[in-house]
């Protein structure tokens, strides 16, 4: 279950809260690295339609992964 939202903000007050890990930044821009080298491959090998549908489905998916939802 994910974490109140008025907790994470009351812990920006609070100067003796740990901070938290981090959520995976790398594992999304190695994720993020490795689809856009393998759309990038395919418009090179001519599925130019294809490649281009991954990118922006991938962009799609990992902006709102970034975000939360």
């Amino acid at each position: 279950m994910s974490e109140d939202d008025f907790r994470r903000w009351e812990r920006e007050f609070d100067s003796g809260a740990p901070r938290e890990e981090p959520s995976g930044g790398r594992g999304m821009v190695l994720v993020a690295g490795l689809t856009a080298a393998g759309c990038a491959a395919m418009i090179a090998l001519g599925e130019v339609p294809l490649g281009t549908a991954g990118l922006v489905l991938s962009s799609i998916i990992l902006l709102l992964w970034r975000i939360g939802m």
